[in-house]
């Protein structure tokens, strides 16, 4: 239960809005699985109550989360020394989400760089 607290509720409750700083891989990738999880519950929820509720509430999910998910992901291209503008290029079809996620998977850069501020 920490680590939801740690990696998830603190994310969502205190860096909502927060483009800036770094965010570590674990960070990032524990995140990522408690949305995966909640995600998960929310479809079997809405399995059991029908398709119409199981979008209202996947739609209410993902707006309400949008914003974080964007801020980790900026903080750990931040964290790979790149600008949050590379999140951009998961626009592209295919190859924008594969280079995307090969970013979010390298390892960190020591010390500062200039995305931090």
């Amino acid at each position: 239960m920490n680590a939801v607290k740690t990696y998830f509720i603190d994310v969502v409750k205190n860096q909502y809005f927060n483009f800036t700083g770094r965010a570590t891989r674990q960070q990032y990738w524990m995140y990522f699985l408690f949305y995966f999880i909640l995600s998960v519950v929310i479809g079997i929820i809405g399995a059991i109550l029908g398709d119409t509720v199981r979008g209202i509430l996947s739609t209410l999910l993902n707006l309400a989360l949008l914003l974080p998910t964007l801020g980790i992901g900026v903080r750990r291209l931040h964290d790979t020394d790149r600008s949050g503008w590379w999140y951009l290029i998961a626009l592209l079809p295919f190859i924008g989400g594969i280079v995307l996620l090969v970013f979010f998977c390298l390892p960190s850069t020591e010390g500062e760089n200039r995305f931090n501020q």
